[in-house]
């Protein structure tokens, strides 16, 4: 930031640095980037928002949507110009009333600059009116809408929220949302929450969701096709909404007979992670041709190709064990990816427990001994494995691996309080890995840097006498391999990017 005060004589400009105190500073435009190094671009500094009041009209024959933001924040410095993350044609800016002017850079960035300047933590209100074609635009090399027969789905990880709404695309900044679309009759718009009305007129019905409590942008999904629903209430009252394309063809079976036991699967892990965090539950299955699910928050996105073999709860179990961990208690900085991935799957262990599968421990021996010492699955590092390896299998596995040699360690009481306790301590927040560590010392009042960096950070193998304290098997042996194993493993590219 720059200051320069011109003044007619020093004595004027004494006078002036009496004056002013050696705080004050003029105003500048707010960061492009929030500060994650492994994507620079994604989020924005200088503000804080709370709520994204989104009113949409879509046409799934064009891929059409039009649409009008409002945006409430509070500013986190003297502003002059501030970005959001956007896609899409802009036609209109408005801030606290009055309009702006506003132009795109970079990738995705739509810069705006106020009427006025904006002064430290004063409350901001954008309204962004826009239309465009989501599918016919690209950043970075590839897009997050996805196109489909009868409509369109925005759902992706890291980032999918610019190809339909501006935001500050980042995990660290949280907010509520309303989310109403327009769409042609006999046509149904699925997003977030509740389902808090319908209505229709001249040919087109509006379908108004909510969602009331904060959820980053990247789990906040829309869904516009031809869709069944189905819904229901899970033993503990929480209303469910499930959704099926009505063209998923031979995959149809599979997936209601994996999703309809949302209810049940969210109610089973309430017993290792406390209350079900939302007041909505929920699944839904376009006719995409991904191969990723991913856990948008109160209702999964789940492509067709995750039921191709069959009936696959654990797939379920692992999005929706996210919306504890990744959606409730959510990254720091992405780096943290660890805590969303590595305890998903670890609960995928856990019912593969419950159902007679195989328990944890001896997924755990299976897994150590299916990668030797040069495997490059020991390579990645899940405590910080990089952008390039987000999502590798090694997050995954290995950081299911770390799970389990935590939870010997420290032993089964302290280690189920850890996994309950976790996501009331930061609930509704963003944590990171190490403030996983520090948890699970205060909690078990065991020094665990050694086995953190051992399981989470080294780039090799763990040898025999570390790797017991996650597999109690002698090296010598050949465990055999778990029955949930295959079905575990192929929900291993949930999160294909």
């Amino acid at each position: 930031m720059h200051r320069r005060i011109i003044v007619p004589g020093a004595l004027g400009a004494a006078s002036l640095v009496l004056a002013i105190p050696a705080s004050a500073a003029a105003p500048s435009p707010g960061a492009p980037g929030i500060g994650d190094p492994y994507y620079p671009a994604y989020g924005n500094g200088g503000y804080d928002v709370s709520h994204y009041d989104l009113r949409l009209k879509y046409q799934p024959a064009t891929d059409r949507l039009e649409g009008t933001a409002t945006i409430l924040a509070r500013t986190t410095a003297d502003l002059s110009r501030f970005n959001l993350d956007f896609l899409l044609d802009v036609g209109e800016v408005r801030v606290n009333g009055a309009k702006a002017s506003f132009a795109a850079s970079g990738e995705q960035e739509l810069e705006i600059t106020p009427a006025k300047p904006l002064a430290k933590g004063a409350a901001l209100t954008v309204v962004v009116r826009y239309s465009g074609v989501p599918s016919s635009k690209e950043a970075f090399g590839f897009t997050s809408w996805h196109r489909t027969p009868d409509g369109g789905v925005a759902a992706n990880e890291p980032e999918a929220a610019a190809w339909w709404f501006p935001a500050n695309d980042h995990p660290r900044d949280k907010a509520t949302y309303d989310v109403s679309v327009q769409v042609p009759d006999g046509t149904q718009a699925i997003s977030n929450g509740t389902l808090q009305s319908t209505s229709s007129r001249l040919g087109w019905t509006r379908w108004n969701w909510r969602s009331d409590k904060p959820q980053a942008t990247y789990l906040a999904t829309l869904a516009v096709g031809r869709f069944d629903l189905t819904t229901g209430t899970t033993e503990s009252g929480i209303p469910v909404v499930n959704a099926y394309s009505k063209d998923l063809g031979a995959d149809d079976g599979a997936a209601r007979a994996s999703v309809e036991r949302t209810g049940e699967v969210a109610d089973w892990l309430t017993g290792y992670f406390g209350p079900y965090p939302y007041n909505a539950l929920g699944g839904y299955v376009p006719n995409t041709d991904t191969g990723y699910a991913l856990e948008t928050q109160t209702r999964p996105f789940y492509s067709p190709r995750q039921f191709a073999g069959g009936s696959n709860v654990s797939v379920v179990v692992h999005e929706l064990a996210h919306q504890w961990y990744g959606d409730l208690v959510s990254v720091r900085g992405w780096k943290d990816i660890w805590i969303n991935e590595g305890f998903a799957r670890y609960a995928q262990w856990l019912w593969s427990e419950h159902e007679g599968e195989g328990t944890a421990q001896e997924l755990a021996d299976y897994t150590y001994a299916s990668h030797p010492a040069d495997d490059p699955f020991w390579t990645v590092r899940p405590g910080d494995p990089g952008p390039e390896n987000q999502f590798d299998a090694a997050v995954y596995d290995r950081g299911a691996l770390a799970v389990q040699a935590l939870r010997n360690e420290i032993g089964d009481e302290d280690f189920f309080t850890v996994l309950k306790g976790w996501p009331a301590r930061y609930a509704h927040g963003n944590a990171s890995v190490a403030d996983f560590q520090r948890y699970a010392e205060e909690v078990s009042g065991k020094p665990l840097a050694a086995l953190f960096d051992t399981w989470l950070f080294q780039p090799s193998k763990p040898a025999t006498p570390a790797a017991r304290t996650a597999s109690r098997a002698p090296a010598s042996d050949t465990p055999a391999q778990p029955r949930s194993w295959r079905r575990i493993t192929a929900t291993n590219d949930v999160h294909e990017h």
